[in-house]
């Protein structure tokens, strides 16, 4: 089949990477979506100078997962078949686009709804250490996933992802900060869809970034995430432990 694939970058305040990561994405997908979620520093001029490539504007910032809603509202809007997620940091590979997306139309095979980019399901040369508070946090959110539906992820929160685009019509994100992930999860178990990792390369290019006021905390990100969990859960209707 031929595949119309869509390739959307959340940014915020990525005057540092986004011209480098964009030239690199550019040589693997055709269709680019740049997602600005309120830049105050000069990203949205250094997009204004390139050509190509489309520019949701978002003012005030809206959060990553406002962001990730823009962009799956214009891949269904704009008809594409898959829409692949790639963050805007550096820590993303862009020549693995074509190989994620592929990945939602295996052959001889039922579509996947969500190919799952995952830095802990294969060791890559070269791999990063991961920031110790940051692993822990993915690996007590893992346990909780599987634990309640039996979901197993070695990844929860990669943003680099590939998406059916008829799947994505079935979400109903609310949560737009960095705890939308679980929203998603707990969505796409309620909706049966099918789920699969792929791996990626580990990289941390800056160790030091923020999640922004109190959730730069991990203990207090972490009952963060458990409290959109847990609320996401009464409002499918999918007790912990109903599924797996």
């Amino acid at each position: 089949m031929t595949m119309r694939l869509l390739t959307a970058l959340p940014v915020y305040n990525e005057e540092t990477h986004v011209i480098e990561v964009l030239q690199r994405v550019r040589q693997w997908c055709d269709d680019i979506l740049v997602v600005d979620d309120g830049s105050s520093d000069r990203t949205p001029l250094l997009l204004a100078e390139m050509e190509g490539i489309d520019v949701i504007r978002h003012e005030p910032n809206r959060g990553y997962g406002g962001a990730l809603c823009s962009a799956f509202q214009y891949a269904i809007d704009n008809n594409y078949d898959v829409l692949v997620t790639i963050d805007c940091d550096g820590q993303h590979e862009p020549q693995l686009i074509p190989e994620l997306a592929a990945a939602v139309f295996p052959e001889d095979e039922a579509p996947i709804d969500i190919v799952s980019g995952s830095r802990y399901l294969s060791k890559f040369s070269g791999d990063s250490l991961p920031p110790e508070e940051r692993r822990r946090i993915n690996m007590e959110v893992n346990r909780r996933l599987e634990k309640c539906f039996g979901l197993k992820l070695t990844d929860s929160f990669c943003g680099f992802k590939a998406y059916r685009v008829e799947a994505l019509k079935k979400f109903d994100i609310t949560e737009f900060g960095y705890a939308m992930p679980l929203q998603l999860w707990v969505q796409a178990v309620r909706h049966r869809m099918r789920i699969r990792e792929f791996p990626v390369p580990l990289i941390y290019l800056d160790e030091s970034r923020s999640f922004g006021g109190s959730l730069d905390d991990a203990n207090l990100r972490l009952a963060y995430y458990d409290e959109v969990l847990k609320r996401e859960m009464e409002n499918q209707q999918v007790p912990c432990g109903s599924v797996g």
